[in-house]
């Protein structure tokens, strides 16, 4: 006996010949059930997001393939047949458009779509963007990845809401499509579990998972959360986990949310199959999107969970490497009834054993072989290398406008002196195009120059500093040469004048000892000190 459309309604039984995908399956009961409601115009009432628990009589239902949430509706089958009397006018009514979707929208629209969606589930944003990259149309942020992943413990309720809520913002600022997070069980009571849907919501989540797992059992005594496939799950009762999930729910309607509410219950294993049923039809009654009874044990006990409020799409849990849940392929499961599945351990556990691999090659003094490691190349373009240098173009700035080039010693922009540029037999079309060339521009300073920077006392000393040459080589802390270049004496005397103590000594005494004396030693040192980076810079007088 199942309850097709709500408290409201008898409940009937279903068609027993039912072979269709899990869309006609929904439709074809149905029409066994409630055949006489699809002729009846919409009825002008307003439906909560809670709408399965708030439908009175049969005379004030909307027709039964249509679904609520918040205040619009929305078609949860749009592939059916139009055989079962869908108007065009009715059907107008469902699909939202795709431009401008929030994640919650595109997340419904996903699940209102023909077929069963995979979702393997991520630990971090990269994972995250590799999931993308792969093209799947969602992802699950799975508490035990993120447990294992971030803080190298295991998924017993150790990991807070707060570094849940961090790395989450963390996966969907970094992927667009649509992300599920994990809720655990509300981090505490029923205020507790809207403060986490409403962190989840802040945080860029399409989706939550909200489990009826245990927090204290006992006076004094706190049962840590398990993982649904491990020992020592404990869940609250019926009516305590019912709360969980309209608390939830009033904190999506208090944020202005869409988020969509996934009720699971662990309750298969810590009780029986016959509560985990109960407890998910009132999850359904109750207004929750998606159902999610974890850790099925059989075929059997997954076709008995698809049965129940045929309206809601079923999640199923593929864990991968031994769990309590049968391993099937996507086809058998959407045979079945499910309309989404999450695959929890296939990029943590993949990542542990290559990281395991790579670590004993590395210790036995060789490297990861070709096959397990990705060039250098493919890594960048992972991570968006060649993204980032494309949008890096859209802000760049022409050789003229840089304030500052190593090795010039000087801003261009500091004074008009130093933008003379040596333009002989230069015409203007050359000169503008040089302008756009992203090549470093050698900017000659005449002797002119110098003299607008020397009183009349020291243009005599010009012809005797302008013979003379100045190398400027710098040495790397690593030894190895960043510079080595010669220009006019007289140019660093022309700084001198702008920025006295030139590196704490008196360049301008240095620069009139070498123009007097004439008889200096090729190769003599000006200058050798290590800068605030360790970097050795020597001047050369020749």
């Amino acid at each position: 006996m199942l309850s097709a459309l709500g408290s409201g309604i008898p409940r009937l039984p279903l068609p027993t010949n039912i072979s269709a995908s899990a869309n006609d399956k929904c439709i074809n009961a149905l029409m066994g059930v409630s055949s006489y409601l699809l002729l009846q115009p919409l009825p002008s009432v307003s439906l909560s997001s809670a709408a399965h628990s708030r439908r009175s009589s049969p005379s004030l239902l909307p027709p039964p393939w249509l679904s609520s949430k918040s205040g619009s509706h929305r078609l949860l089958f749009p592939s059916a047949s139009p055989s079962v009397g869908l108007s065009r006018k009715r059907c107008a009514l469902a699909p939202r458009a795709a431009a401008g979707d929030s994640a919650a929208e595109a997340l419904r629209r996903i699940l209102e779509s023909p077929g069963i969606h995979q979702g393997p589930a991520c630990f971090d944003a990269l994972s995250g963007k590799l999931v993308q990259r792969a093209g799947f149309k969602l992802c699950f942020m799975s508490g035990f990845s993120v447990s294992a992943a971030h803080l190298g413990l295991p998924d017993v309720g150790l990991i807070s809401y707060g570094e849940m809520v961090d790395q989450g913002r963390q996966i969907t600022q970094a992927v667009s499509v649509p992300v599920i997070g994990d809720g655990d069980n509300g981090y505490g009571n029923a205020m507790n579990v809207k403060r986490t849907v409403k962190g989840f919501i802040q945080a860029g989540f399409a989706g939550i998972i909200l489990e009826d797992q245990l927090l204290t059992y006992a006076i004094f005594k706190v049962s840590p959360k398990a993982c649904g496939h491990t020992r020592g799950r404990k869940v609250v009762s019926r009516e305590e986990a019912i709360m969980r999930i309209k608390a939830a729910i009033d904190a999506r309607k208090e944020s202005g949310s869409d988020i969509v509410i996934v009720a699971r219950t662990d309750s298969r294993q810590a009780i029986s199959l016959e509560e985990s049923l109960r407890r998910s039809r009132a999850f359904a009654d109750a207004g929750a999107d998606v159902l999610f009874i974890d850790a099925l044990a059989s075929r059997e006990e997954m076709k008995a969970f698809c049965e129940i409020s045929p309206l809601l799409p079923k999640m199923a849990n593929m864990l991968e490497g031994g769990g309590k849940t049968p391993i099937l392929n996507p086809v058998e499961l959407e045979e079945i009834g499910f309309k989404i599945v999450s695959y929890p351990l296939s990029l943590i556990g993949v990542s542990i054993r290559a990281m395991e691999d790579a670590l004993a090659a590395i210790k036995s003094g060789r490297v990861p072989p070709p096959g397990s490691l990705p060039s250098f190349d493919e890594i960048k373009d992972t991570l968006g290398f060649n993204d980032y240098y494309e949008e890096e173009k859209r802000y760049s700035i022409g050789p003229a406008q840089t304030s500052y080039q190593r090795g010039t010693g000087y801003s261009p922009g500091s004074s008009s002196a130093y933008n003379t540029k040596l333009t002989t037999r230069e015409s203007p079309e050359e000169s503008q195009r040089a302008d756009y060339v992203n090549e470093p521009v050698v900017e000659v300073v005449t002797p002119y120059v110098y003299e607008n920077f020397s009183s009349g006392d020291s243009r005599s000393r010009q012809s005797g500093i302008w013979s003379r040459t100045l190398r400027l080589k710098i040495t790397g802390r690593d030894g190895l040469e960043k510079l080595d270049v010669r220009i006019p004496a007289g140019f660093l005397e022309g700084m001198a004048r702008v920025i006295p103590g030139l590196g704490g000594v008196n360049i301008m005494q240095m620069l009139e000892d070498a123009s007097v004396n004439d008889g200096a030693e090729s190769g003599k040192i000006l200058l050798d000190f290590n800068d605030a980076l360790g970097d050795r810079i020597q001047v050369f007088v020749e």
